[in-house]
């Protein structure tokens, strides 16, 4: 149904997006140092049902309304290049590091659900990845499409879950290292800063249009 090429494709693209820092990372990485593995695991499941919604949408076709009306899609990447901008910014100008813990307040088991489905939703990266990538990896010759680009997502959704889940538990482990470590925690400011502020460029420079699946 499809090829091999097309599920390591997906794999690849997926696994360099998921470990660019982005909305996501943030959200669960300061959920999890903030207010537990429990919160953080909540906060992913919220993630999890976000990338179902991404993924019904492109299966049924919806994702074909940017592709009739560019601007719309437009207007979608440059408020995520904005906000990844803006996020890159605030990291770079001083502010907590994603893994140093912030105070937060404690937030209720469906607040956090809430707010991850919620991040998800308005994440550029994964809007990106349904409308304008998985969408070249289906090829008609090889049979029904929506069920191509709902095995391709799936392939997506297992290893987005599976690192953002090692992510969640390995937050707190890593913001013990951090936190006494000023230099270190200084460092992985900076590149998560400068990693933000490239994928803020790359997606506002970005040409590519979105392709009917």
């Amino acid at each position: 149904m499809i090829e091999t090429t097309a599920v390591l494709g997906v794999a690849a693209i997926e696994l360099g997006m998921v470990l660019t820092p982005g909305p996501n990372m943030v959200y669960l990485v300061s959920r999890t140092v903030s207010q537990g593995r429990r919160a953080g695991l909540v906060s992913l499941s919220g993630v999890a049902i976000g990338f179902m919604v991404y993924l019904v949408a492109a299966t049924v076709g919806l994702t074909a309304i940017f592709a009739v009306v560019p601007g719309l899609y437009l207007a979608l990447k440059l408020a995520g290049a904005a906000y990844l901008a803006y996020l890159a910014w605030k990291t770079l100008r001083g502010g907590l590091s994603v893994f140093e813990p912030s105070g937060l307040p404690a937030d209720s088991m469906g607040k956090l659900f809430t707010m991850g489905l919620v991040t998800n939703l308005l994440n550029p990266k994964i809007a990106i990845i349904y409308m304008a990538l998985i969408p070249q990896f289906v090829t008609p010759e090889h049979g029904r499409i929506w069920l191509q680009s709902l095995l391709l997502g799936s392939v997506q959704i297992g290893i987005a879950l599976t690192i953002n889940g090692l992510i969640v538990l390995g937050a707190a482990s890593l913001a013990s290292f951090l936190s006494g470590r000023p230099l270190w925690l200084r460092a992985q400011r900076w590149v998560t800063g400068t990693l933000l502020g490239a994928v803020a460029v790359l997606l506002a420079t970005d040409r590519t249009r979105p392709v009917t699946a």
